[in-house]
């Protein structure tokens, strides 16, 4: 009875966030109810997160189970994917998605600056901190689609076909990894700050249509960008950087 005890509470003091969500993503609603950042913050333990956030590590351990509990669709286990088709799905599914929101989004946010910027200088700020999260994004993309997914195709491929990488490849590879993980850190601040300086998206009382539009994609931007940064965070880097 005294060893069942101990090997959860050690358990949740290494097992981290990311690898919780990694093995099951439906936990990330969970991690989502309690406000724990689980992709940038993705290497955090849970009796960690659960001390800073002020949370019954207990509770937070039930809805997780509840959760686990359900049925797993083969579609939903990211974790299982090989490295080239997660690499593929982000491309269509995330990068896709961004290069189409950024223009949209950033036109939204310098319109509203201007005509609410006078009631509510929050926007200004928004739309500053967006602006330069677009063009971050950007070049973070082209990186990924010309750097890391090609070579972690070549890699993927050899290891099959039993050859030996080139050491300078493995090498530029992990440099890769890192400043894209530094990147990825950069982009989530940039994001939290701009859900601060919004009060979680609360549209004020004299908004605009715009406005409102403005704010719910934001959101939507965010929700995304979690996803993403946790596929490649906690599942695809880690793997990557095993090959």
């Amino acid at each position: 009875m005294e060893k069942s005890t101990q090997e959860p509470a050690e358990k949740t003091n290494v097992e981290t966030v990311g690898s919780v969500v990694a093995r099951d993503y439906r936990a990330a609603e969970v991690f989502e109810k309690y406000g724990i950042d689980f992709c940038c913050g993705g290497n955090m333990p849970l009796a960690q997160a659960c001390r800073e956030k002020g949370i019954d590590l207990a509770v937070l351990m039930r809805d997780l189970e509840e959760t686990a509990a359900r049925p797993l669709e083969r579609s939903q286990n990211y974790d299982a994917w090989e490295l080239p088709f997660l690499a593929d799905y982000i491309v269509n599914a995330h990068h896709g998605y961004l290069k189409e929101s950024i223009p949209t989004i950033t036109a939204y946010a310098n319109k509203i600056a201007q005509v609410h910027g006078p009631n509510h200088p929050e926007v200004a700020q928004i739309a500053q901190i967006f602006e330069k999260v677009a063009a971050d994004l950007m070049q973070h993309l082209k990186s990924e689609e010309e750097q890391l997914f090609p070579a972690i195709r070549r890699l993927t491929e050899m290891r099959k076909e039993g050859g030996a990488p080139n050491p300078d490849e493995i090498k530029k590879l992990k440099a890769v990894l890192s400043e894209l993980g530094h990147e990825h850190d950069e982009v989530g601040a940039a994001v939290h700050e701009i859900r601060r300086l919004s009060k979680n998206y609360a549209v004020p009382a004299d908004a605009c249509n715009t406005f409102t539009v403005t704010y719910q994609k934001l959101e939507e931007f965010e929700d995304d960008l979690h996803k993403h940064v946790h596929l490649e965070n906690n599942i695809l880097f880690p793997k990557a950087g095993k090959l």
